[in-house]
């Protein structure tokens, strides 16, 4: 289910090549899903940690990366997104790890900066799509 959310808000809505929205970081990270009570998938992401996030966080493995977070339109601004981000911020804790990093699109950093992301770095484009590193402290 993760899976379906995913391929209609990153392929199918925003254009990502499918190559480049699944990688071999799905058989190793932790997946949260956000079901409604009928069992439809309404939103999905990931946490990264240990060596797995290394590359993704400048090796500090402190360190989680949150990714792939996807919430389905009919789901949007419903709080689902939100639920998504604690949850997997509550799996960092659970591992020990200090702080969450992210890749978020621009679009949503005032989502992110909302539940404490900071911002840092330079903009850069990641799957043709405008990005921004962000940060928050667990």
């Amino acid at each position: 289910m993760c899976f379906a959310v995913r391929k209609q808000v990153f392929v199918v809505e925003q254009g990502v090549p499918e190559d480049l929205e699944y990688d071999a970081y799905d058989a190793v990270a932790v997946h949260v899903l956000a079901v409604r009570h009928d069992g439809v998938a309404l939103g999905t992401g990931r946490l990264l940690y240990g060596s797995e996030a290394a590359e993704k966080v400048g090796g500090d493995l402190t360190l989680g990366s949150l990714g792939r977070l996807a919430v389905a339109e009919e789901a949007r601004g419903l709080g689902v997104g939100v639920a998504l981000v604690r949850a997997i911020e509550d799996a960092a804790r659970t591992r020990g790890l200090a702080a969450v990093d992210l890749h978020a699109q621009t679009h949503a950093l005032g989502f992110y900066e909302r539940l404490g992301y900071e911002p840092y770095g330079p903009e850069y484009l990641e799957a043709g799509i405008p990005h921004q590193g962000m940060r928050r402290a667990l």
